[in-house]
């Protein structure tokens, strides 16, 4: 996606989210910090709360918290469903209902990392993590 019709589809996100006092500079200097996609459609970041950032965050808010509005983004924070790991990683692989795949655009080692960081954070407290190889078999 190129940066016009990316920087207006985080401000059409910002408008059905409520977020509609947020200037153009800001989403566009926001954008270009948190999204990052290499030429092959895929992303570049590593980290786990990176890879939130750029994938997760923009629905499922910075916190966690999910929000309502266009769509119905269920909250991650304090949330029961992420004890079942493969049910994690198969929302990320796959998409669910409104929510898109993220497989296409992630390796087995960047799904494993955002899986554990959604579920060790937002008040979520679930210890096994998850590895690259069970990523990898759910594919």
């Amino acid at each position: 996606m190129d940066s016009p019709r990316l920087i207006i589809g985080v401000m059409l996100m910002a408008l059905l989210t409520g977020g509609a006092t947020v200037s153009a500079q800001v989403v566009a200097q926001d954008a270009a910090r948190t999204f990052t996609i290499s030429p092959g459609d895929r992303f570049t970041e590593k980290s786990g709360e990176a890879l939130y950032n750029a994938s997760c965050a923009g629905c499922h808010m910075p916190d966690g918290s999910g929000a309502q509005g266009a769509g119905h983004y269920p909250a991650l924070a304090d949330n029961p469903a992420l004890e079942a790991a493969p049910y994690v990683i198969v929302n990320v692989l796959h998409g669910r209902k409104g929510m898109p795949s993220f497989g296409d655009a992630m390796d087995d080692d960047q799904v494993a990392a955002v899986v554990n960081y959604t579920r060790t954070h937002f008040g979520n407290r679930f210890a096994e993590s998850v590895t690259p190889g069970q990523v990898g078999s759910l594919r």
